[in-house]
């Protein structure tokens, strides 16, 4: 892997939220006690279940919020775990409009500012789950945008979800260094011509061979 990441053509670097600034286990990880044996389970379908719905409803030409659809898929892992209490349900939610960022983000943010680059966020989340996660994780001083796909009423991978970016700031797609935890969402942003820079925490095996990442980090602090 190169020393540097990003390039020197570079304007600005834009981050997906969930799971690549907010850990979307965390709102699970601080009720474990209670959900028991099956929390990890438990938040692996809750998760797994949210991509689906957004993917399947882009297929199919339609939208919902990414609120609705983080309800739904909740309620799908408590069908699949019947042994974890639903009255649990209201605090899950609760927490996860104040996710856990992942401790190196501040600063991470703060150097790519430090380096005269606009840094900002590109999420399926709504602009209120947004500003919640953003407010909790006290990171408003440090982006510079906070975009969501409901602008454009479609998730990502679809390419008018990234050319969001491009309006708000505005930039060209070359200018642009895309970050993101989720392997789907950089081949999204390959393909768009983003320069996209995957956060591979969990040292996952590649995918989309034709829609590479530029460079592959395990964490947020090798950006430079």
């Amino acid at each position: 892997m190169s020393a540097t990441i990003i390039p020197a053509r570079a304007e600005a670097v834009i981050f997906d939220a969930y799971g690549t600034l907010f850990d979307v286990h965390s709102a699970v990880a601080r009720h474990m006690a209670e959900i028991g044996p099956d929390a990890t389970r438990f938040s692996e379908i809750w998760r797994a279940k949210q991509l689906e719905y957004s993917w399947v409803l882009s297929l199919a030409g339609r939208y919902e919020t990414f609120w609705g659809l983080t309800e739904k898929a909740l309620d799908h892992a408590f069908a699949r775990c019947p042994d974890v209490d639903p009255s649990i349900r209201p605090r899950l939610l609760e927490a996860y409009r104040s996710l856990d960022a992942y401790p190196e983000v501040r600063e991470a943010l703060r150097a790519l500012h430090r380096q005269g680059l606009r840094t900002g966020i590109l999420s399926n989340g709504d602009p209120d789950m947004l500003e919640a996660a953003v407010e909790s994780a006290g990171l408003a001083d440090d982006l510079d945008v906070v975009l969501s796909v409901d602008a454009a009423q479609v998730f990502k991978t679809s390419p008018r979800a990234y050319e969001l970016v491009l309006r708000a700031l505005p930039l060209k797609a070359h200018e642009v260094v895309f970050v993101s935890s989720n392997r789907w969402d950089i081949a999204g942003a390959a393909a768009f011509g983003f320069t996209p820079v995957w956060v591979n925490r969990l040292g996952l095996p590649d995918e989309y061979a034709d829609l590479a990442p530029s460079a592959v980090i395990g964490s947020l602090s090798e950006l430079r």
